[in-house]
């Protein structure tokens, strides 16, 4: 008998921008909520003409957005890469678009490969609340200390057991995660939270924004951050913050990959806004 060969398959990674406002987060869900994923992987089986399913180098939540998001899936159809770019762009809804695609090597995930991943969460202080920023930053009426938000947030550098900052329905095995950097500035009416670690835990970036929103306040002073990051206890740390203001901005991999850079960070200065 004669064997069946089995087609060539080839790994392909993509580069993706979404705005997160009308989906429930990345992952497919059971119960038929509508999400980024099957979005993808609906307009991706057209263009391959078989059902393709995909993996992120990161999930994010109801709401959240992302200008870097990276994935990559396995095929057997041969398609030019402008393909699994322009062809996929137009089964796309609107606020869904693949910036780049990019044959890689079977070994190559778009999760594990990664080496660092960065958000900006981005926040608009006035008294009024944002209309036409209403699903895309987060509103607070008083006035930050941006400066003191930074200061406090340097305590979480390094790699560190952030249990505090960690979701209660989190999966992952342990709360050990690396900061690079955090970088709080503040223009116009706005504050730009950046954030760059190798992984994040559920909630982790909104958790730590959370607490920093009290510190830029000044309802908690600026060592509060260090504390929190010692007790190691979620319940003593401030509420989770809003998921619109955030954003998937980057996601970093080993040089031989040779990736495109993805991703813009999202700006909103210019013109006070208030």
């Amino acid at each position: 008998m004669n064997k069946i060969e089995q087609p060539q398959t080839y790994r392909i990674a993509l580069g993706i921008e979404y705005d997160g406002s009308r989906y429930c987060g990345w992952q497919m869900q059971s119960h038929g909520t509508r999400t980024v994923q099957d979005e993808i992987e609906k307009a991706l089986s057209v263009v391959a003409d078989h059902p393709l399913q995909v993996v992120c180098a990161g999930r994010t939540d109801t709401g959240v957005h992302a200008t870097g998001q990276v994935v990559h899936f396995d095929t057997y159809a041969q398609r030019k890469l402008k393909a699994w770019v322009m062809g996929v762009n137009t089964h796309l809804p609107d606020d869904i678009c693949v910036h780049w695609s990019k044959q890689v090597d079977a070994g190559f995930s778009s999760r594990f490969s990664a080496t660092m991943r960065s958000y900006r969460y981005v926040i608009q202080q006035r008294a009024a609340r944002p209309a036409l920023y209403s699903h895309r930053v987060t509103w607070v009426y008083e006035d930050l200390n941006a400066r003191a938000m930074h200061e406090a947030a340097q305590a979480l550098l390094g790699e560190n057991d952030f249990s505090s900052f960690r979701s209660s329905a989190c999966q992952s095995e342990h709360a050990i995660r690396f900061i690079k950097s955090i970088e709080i500035s503040a223009e116009s009416s706005f504050v730009y939270i950046d954030i760059q670690a190798n992984a994040f835990l559920h909630h982790m970036v909104r958790n730590i924004v959370g607490s920093l929103l009290k510190v830029g306040t000044g309802e908690r002073q600026v060592t509060w951050m260090a504390e929190l990051l010692a007790l190691k206890d979620r319940t003593r740390a401030g509420p989770t913050a809003p998921a619109q203001g955030l954003y998937l901005v980057a996601v970093q991999y080993p040089p031989e990959y040779d990736l495109p850079v993805s991703g813009m960070v999202p700006h909103f200065g210019g013109g006070d806004g208030r």
